[in-house]
């Protein structure tokens, strides 16, 4: 299978994930270890002191990771994550996420996430690391 044939069933797959359909959170662009998702924060994602919460800043993190580290049309899964958070959001701000993998081999990848806001403010910094598996995504 082509690579781009791969990262067109990726897109199409996680454009029909339900959790990901919840909060809004869409692709921007999706390249073989490289993806870019939105996501506009919403009263209902906010915490009990009215800012967005971390667990909504971390599903946009989370999908960044699995839409970069699963780009090469195996399945890989999360082995570790380690989030930064260092700025709320603005209400109703677009956020967007930039996954990248900074270093991949047969069995693990590494991969950077960050997660600024509309004026390009950094709101969140990730590091996550996957275990890459045989299986082919089971969608392909």
């Amino acid at each position: 299978m082509s690579s781009d044939s791969c990262l067109d069933a990726l897109k199409k797959c996680f454009s029909e994930e339900p959790y990901a359909k919840s909060f809004g959170i869409g692709v921007i662009d999706l390249e073989e270890g490289h993806s870019i998702l939105g996501m506009r924060t919403s009263p209902n994602m906010d915490n009990i002191f009215g800012c967005t919460h971390g667990a909504a800043i971390f599903s946009l993190i989370d999908a960044a990771f699995e839409l970069a580290v699963n780009s090469h049309g195996t399945v890989a899964v999360a082995l570790g994550v380690n989030v930064n958070y260092v700025n709320a959001p603005r209400p109703g701000e677009l956020l967007r996420a930039e996954g990248r993998e900074t270093n991949r081999s047969r069995k693990i990848s590494a991969c950077q996430i960050t997660v600024t806001g509309e004026d390009e403010r950094l709101i969140a910094t990730c590091q996550a690391l996957a275990y890459r598996k045989k299986d082919q995504l089971p969608f392909l």
